[in-house]
């Protein structure tokens, strides 16, 4: 009994040191597992089997190794001191046995949460174990046969089957709970003394029922420092400190595809465009910030409408009807800055106030009109040139200075000529002289924009060319104001002036011939 208990302590040491140091998982692939087991009887002395009043109990320890997602292989050792008495038979009256066994087995398990069965990480996760190994005993007692005792001391060594089947209950990643029942078959085995044999090699076996506690170690691979294996971990690139779940992803609270980290609405589920916040006006502006949640709105307006588009919202538009494109105070009304009453969109002037009548612009007043109206009157140029008469200075003077009063107005100059002579001449005499008093007049400070002079020839008479009276009224320049935005009033009253053809190129000069006098023509008056 001394030797056995020595051989166990010496076996129990040496299993011990040669522990492996990692996990018993696909992490963790090294496991110690400590347990106790209830262990009953069966033999030459009747059978204790499933009698949980017979029971003898014991410790064990297995270190095991994962190898695939459904194989582990194990070493085991467990103690147990069997104890039994035979069953009523007087020929044995007075016999028994206590047996004390070491059990060390060497365990392949198969375990069905193998990801085909279960996942592997199942909370509930059955196995079956098929263990041979070698069973030390040392024997103690007495039989009696017939009054005849005998010492049934011994120590002895067998080999041994053992099958078990077990449920491992998942407690958290690397440790478990198990319970398990098996039968040990020591081969050939007479753990009871009795001298009696059957031909079979398991006379005497026993059951062990067990129940225990595994712990896995080891260090898993987690490149994302994450807490989840990179073997498990669906999202390996999880920013260092961020929350995840069991699968290494980053925790989503509202579920809303927008991890927590990110997600500036992580209560509420939101929009991954809106950084996870809400939008239930689908106005792309996140509710938390829509003045306007309910009604599709403008990002610039804080997610309320605009339907006129002139930037101030539907709620704050005095005016809702803007044309689009026109500028507006406040209250969304359009601009009147000379307070005309004329918006500024419609006001031809709207730095200087006038009456709707004349489209804003200040109304000229009666006398400049006629000033306008006569200064055709005036204008008189050099025979058949382009030459202003100084006669001509003090209307054109005039001119200039209702353009001053009236900086918004336009004006245009068209000059005209009566029939005699080259059309072609007339033409380009009568835009030259229009052309002569523009110049004067810009000569006096009139922006060059603000002028538009042309010439029309002879093609719009206002009197008859027949007589010398109607010819005369025939050679005009007339000077037509206008308001910004308006036709040219000589367009209007005579069209587009005719395109002014280019003058001739002069004749060589020839010698002079002699020819007979000519009688002198009286000159013509331009």
């Amino acid at each position: 009994m001394k030797h056995l208990l020595t051989t166990s302590t010496a076996l129990g040491l040496l299993l011990l040191t040669a522990a492996p140091s990692q996990a018993q998982t696909a992490d963790k692939k090294t496991a110690i597992s400590l347990y106790g087991s209830a262990y009953q009887y069966k033999g030459n002395f009747g059978t204790n089997y499933w009698d949980w009043s017979a029971n003898n109990y014991g410790p064990g320890i297995t270190f095991s190794r994962y190898l695939t997602p459904g194989l582990d292989l194990g070493l085991s050792g467990a103690y147990v001191e069997l104890k039994s008495t035979p069953e009523q038979s007087a020929s044995r009256f007075g016999s028994n046995f206590n047996t004390n066994v070491v059990n060390v087995n060497l365990a392949l398990k198969l375990k069905l949460n193998n990801g085909w069965a279960l996942k592997e990480d199942a909370v509930i996760q059955p196995y079956l174990l098929a263990a041979p190994g070698w069973a030390f005993t040392s024997r103690e007692g007495s039989f009696n046969q017939n009054g005849v005792s005998t010492d049934l001391a011994e120590d002895k060594s067998y080999f041994d089957l053992f099958g078990a089947a077990g449920i491992n209950f998942r407690l958290a990643d690397g440790v478990g709970l198990f319970i398990q029942t098996g039968q040990h078959i020591p081969l050939k085995a007479n753990l009871d003394g009795d001298p009696t044999r059957d031909n079979d090699a398991w006379d005497d076996r026993y059951l062990q029922h067990t129940a225990g506690l595994t712990v896995a170690f080891g260090k898993m691979k987690d490149e994302d420092g994450d807490g989840v294996s990179d073997r498990k971990d669906k999202c390996p690139a999880t920013p260092a400190g961020v929350a995840v779940d069991a699968n290494g992803c980053p925790l989503d609270g509202d579920g809303d595809g927008v991890p927590d980290y990110q997600d500036k609405c992580p209560t509420e589920k939101g929009l991954a465009a809106l950084e996870g916040c809400p939008d239930r006006d689908g106005d792309g502006v996140r509710d938390g910030d829509d003045k306007c949640p309910d009604t599709p709105g403008k990002a610039e307006l804080q997610g309320c409408p605009d339907a006129d588009g002139d930037g101030v919202t539907d709620a704050s538009d005095k005016c809702p009807n803007t044309p689009s494109g026109v500028a507006v105070d406040a209250n969304g009304c359009p601009l009147d800055r000379d307070g005309d009453g004329v918006p500024d969109y419609q006001d031809r002037c709207p730095n200087r106030p006038g009456p709707a009548s004349n489209k804003g612009c200040p109304e000229m007043k009666v006398e400049e009109k006629k000033k306008l109206q006569e200064a055709t009157k005036f204008i008189q140029f050099d025979f058949n040139k382009a030459t202003l008469k100084p006669i001509s200075f003090p209307t054109l003077n005039g001119l200039v200075q209702i353009l001053n009063d009236y900086p918004d107005y336009f004006l245009g100059i068209s000059a005209h000529a009566d029939n005699k002579g080259d059309d072609a001449y007339n033409l380009r005499l009568s835009d030259e002289r229009a052309a002569s008093a523009r110049a004067y007049m810009l000569s006096k400070g009139i922006p060059a924009d603000r002028i538009v002079s042309h010439g029309y020839g002879e093609s719009k008479p206002i009197a008859d060319n027949a007589t010398e009276a109607g010819r005369t009224i025939n050679r005009r320049v007339e000077f037509d104001v206008y308001l910004p935005g308006d036709p040219n009033p000589a367009e209007t009253k005579y069209g587009v002036a005719p395109e002014i053809p280019a003058a001739p190129k002069a004749a060589p000069a020839k010698a002079p011939v002699k020819k007979a006098p000519a009688k002198k023509a009286a000159p013509r008056k331009r």
